[in-house]
Formats: structure tokens, sequence, C-alpha cells
């Protein structure tokens, strides 16, 4: 188990966007079971945002029905919800106003049916000190109405200056066999050093890990990963050659290429110098839940094939457009 905000969550942890930010979310019923797998199979560590969906529609009206629904489930779920932007975007606001605008109404979409235990703005914004953007969350939790701060898409500089604000509860960046950035530009080595624990999002490359993409036309047209470059067609078949050589090893050991996404990242949690690190995989069917809360487990052999491959069929392509990584990793 890892402490998170002062709580202890499983090794694995459920990220919730997909069961609102998509053009054809999942049947709610649909929904409603896959949480409940998730948690009935230790993925505690909840990971939603205000910014999943719309104002009208996101994680916090998800959670506040689900809530409702079993009561009983709100202790054991460890919340961490992602906010800070523009109402109805994704440009970061920091302000006091914004980020106090987006707490409170995180906090009354809630509506006391679940304690909201970690706040992160989604991404940094460059116009607004860090003081004033972490000071305004770390009033809330020293009012009791949040249970800590986290940061999202952050350097390391970042998170040393956020940290000697306010102690950070957990960063949350972009990790897997697709995206390991955070190994050699010292945000692994940051949050080892500082004893915060790192959230991974994306940890099967938005689906791209798990070989349900063949050919650059599986990609669903109305998804964002038609728009990310490791996706484009020119691309494509070049970075499905990593895809493909971690399915060889999958076949060998008898599992799927998603439990060896998985247990990838496990096996540098809390390892040679890296700090906890919780996967967060998001499927929307309990089939999938079960799969991915069954990691493979890699000797050291199998963990230095997996690095070789790396070396072999480094991935082609930013993570994001231009855009959207201008405001990655500040």
């Amino acid at each position: 188990m890892v402490n998170l905000a002062g709580k202890e969550v499983g090794d694995i942890g459920y990220g919730l966007m997909g069961l609102t930010w998509r053009a054809n979310p999942p049947p709610q019923e649909q929904t409603y079971e896959s949480m409940r797998t998730a948690l009935a199979l230790g993925a505690n560590a909840w990971n939603g945002g205000e910014i999943y969906g719309t104002p009208q529609r996101n994680s916090l009206h998800l959670l506040n029905e689900y809530f409702t629904k079993w009561p009983e489930d709100a202790e054991k779920v460890v919340l961490s919800i992602k906010g800070g932007v523009v109402p109805g975007g994704l440009q970061p606001d920091g302000s006091k106003a914004n980020v106090t605008r987006s707490i409170e109404e995180c906090l009354a979409v809630l509506d006391g049916k679940k304690f909201l235990d970690l706040f992160e703005c989604a991404r940094v914004d460059v116009r607004v000190p860090l003081e004033e953007t972490i000071g305004t969350i770390a009033e809330y939790v020293k009012a009791g109405k949040v249970g800590g701060i986290s940061l999202s898409e952050v350097g390391a500089n970042t998170i040393r200056k956020a940290h000697a604000i306010h102690p950070i509860s957990a960063v949350e960046v972009e990790f897997s066999l697709w995206a390991t950035d955070i190994l050699e530009n010292g945000v692994a080595a940051t949050c080892a050093e500082l004893g915060i624990p790192i959230v991974a999002y994306s940890p099967l490359g938005r689906g791209f890990l798990t070989g349900q993409y063949k050919t650059a036309g599986d990609v669903p047209e109305n998804s964002v990963m038609k728009m990310l470059p490791r996706f484009q067609p020119d691309v494509f078949d070049e970075n499905m050659k990593l895809v493909l050589e971690v399915e060889k090893i999958a076949t060998k050991k008898g599992c799927k290429p998603s439990q060896i996404a998985i247990g990838w990242i496990l096996a540098h949690s809390g390892q040679k110098g890296m700090p906890n690190v919780i996967p967060i995989p998001g499927a929307t069917t309990p089939e999938r839940i079960a799969e991915n809360m069954k990691p493979a487990k890699l000797d050291d052999d199998e963990m230095a094939a997996l690095e070789e491959i790396l070396k072999r069929f480094p991935p082609i392509g930013a993570r994001y457009h231009e855009a959207g990584m201008k405001h990655a990793e500040l």
C-alpha cells in the first residue's frame, strides 16, 4: 500500500476521465459497474477533473451520483480532482480568484457526498506567481476543506518551489513505456528526494500499448488521440514497432501487453532512487479493469529486455501537439 494525502491507497489507482470526457461516454450502469469493480479490486485512488467534460457534466457530477447511490464507499476512496482552468476551456488560470472559484465549484457539486482529498491545477499558469496559486489551495487545506495539494504536468524546479510554499502530496505526470521523460528530466529524482509519490496517468499510452490500434485508421475519428503527434499516419507504423516488441514479451509470459506495461511501471515504484509510483489506468469496462489490476511481475531479465526495446524503438513525436506542450513540464 502507498500513502497518498495521509491515506493508504492501492498500488494501482483509477482514472475517471474516460467516463465523462469523450464523444460517447459509456452507459450509466456500465460506468457505475466499472467504478465499483475498480474499488472492489483495490483501486481506491480515484483521479477525476472539473475539466473532464463540461461545466454541466464532468467527473464531479458523476461522483455525486455515485456516492449518493453508495455512500458507504466515500470513506474508501481517496479522490484527486483537477481544476484551475478557465471555465469551459483548458487555458490555465492559476489566479487566486479562479482557483477559489474552481475549488468552491468542486465542493458545491460534490455537495458533501465525498471529501476532496487532493486538488491540483491541471497546468501551471506562468502569468501568476506560484505562491499565489499554491497559497490559495493551501488556505483550503488549512481550513480542512481539502486534504492536500497535488501538482500536474510540472518540471523539477516547479516541484521544489511548490513544495517550499506548502508540502505537496502528489505529482501527476504521464509515465509509461511510451513516455519515460520523468526518468531523465529530474522529476522522478526530485519526487524521490522530497518523498512525494507520483501518480502516473496514461500508463497504457492512451491505449496504444494495449495493441488495440494496429493501423492509424484504427484510431477513432472523434478521439483526442487523433490529434496527438504520436498517432499520426506518418509515424504510426514506426511507433508500432515498440508495441509489437512488448507483445512478444507478453505472449512469452502468457499475459496481455497492458499487463506488461503496468507491471513495468510498478517495477520502478520505490526502487533505485524512484519515488512510489501509482499508475491510474482509465478503463471503462469491468473486464478491462480486472485485467489492469493483474499486472505482470517482471524479473530483472524481462526489465532489461524492455529497456533494450526502449533504446531501439524510442517513440517518434511529442506527447502533445505544440500548444499542449507549452503547458507541460513547466
